[in-house]
C-alpha cells in the first residue's frame, strides 16, 4: 500500500504529534497495552502506532476507535463543535 502524501506546516504537525501523545498517555494511565488498544480499536498495531505518533495520515475513524476504546469519545465529540468563525459569517450574511 502506497499511503497519501499529508503536507502539513510544522506547527499543525506539532497539533497532531501533541493529540498523538496524549492518547499514548490516556493508554497508558489505563495501563492498557498497545495490543489490547489496538485488538479492541480493530485497528493493527502499526496503525496504533502511527497515531500515537500523531500521523496525519492515519483515517479518521481509526483515530475515534482508539478514542473509544479510552472512553474518549465525549472528548473526540469537541472537535469544530464550536464553530465560532463560521457562525461570524453567516452573521454578516445575515445583514
Amino acid at each position: 500500500m502506497n499511503p497519501k502524501k499529508v503536507i502539513l506546516l510544522p506547527k499543525y504537525h506539532k497539533i497532531f504529534e501533541r493529540l498523538g501523545e496524549n492518547i499514548k498517555l490516556a493508554r497508558r494511565r489505563r495501563k492498557l497495552t498497545t495490543e489490547q488498544v489496538s485488538e479492541r480499536a480493530g485497528i493493527n498495531r502499526t496503525t496504533l502506532y502511527r497515531i500515537e505518533k500523531g500521523d496525519p495520515r492515519v483515517a479518521i475513524g481509526s483515530y475515534f476507535n482508539v478514542f473509544r476504546v479510552l472512553n474518549l469519545e465525549e472528548d473526540f465529540k469537541k472537535l469544530a463543535v464550536d464553530d465560532e468563525f463560521g457562525r461570524k459569517l453567516q452573521d454578516l450574511d445575515l445583514l
